[in-house]
């Protein structure tokens, strides 16, 4: 079992940086891929960022809509998750989720997760 509750979310101008954290609690963290999704109102749930953590090293993907902006990276011994957000957009508004799972190469999949955080809001004003 995995817990997670996502932190650093708020309100910030367009052209701002904010960085979301996943605080993970368990002992089986290190063994689950991470993602990072995004879901805004009336839309689905959409894929941010992922990282793996296997003994060859740490291989990380992005969406097609965050690459170059966003950085995600992880600490398996604090336990912690991180996302990076710079350059931020309007749409990039949304409530984001933390999620980990078993790594897969559906990696962009939401139900390839099993644990999820709360969720916390991002809101960018133009």
């Amino acid at each position: 079992q995995v817990q997670l509750v996502e932190s650093g979310g708020g309100l910030v101008q367009t052209g701002g940086s904010l960085r979301l954290s996943c605080a993970a609690s368990g002992r089986t963290f290190g063994r689950y891929a991470v993602g990072w999704f995004r879901q805004a109102p009336g839309k689905e749930r959409e894929f941010v960022a992922a990282i793996n953590w296997s003994g060859s090293g740490i291989t990380t993907y992005y969406g097609d809509s965050v690459k170059g902006r966003f950085t995600i990276s992880r600490d398996n011994a604090l336990q912690m998750a991180y996302l990076q957000m710079n350059n931020l957009k309007p749409e990039d508004t949304a409530v984001y989720y933390c999620a980990a799972g078993y790594y897969s190469s559906n990696y962009y999949r939401p139900r390839e997760y099993d644990y999820w955080g709360q969720g916390t809001q991002v809101t960018v004003s133009s």
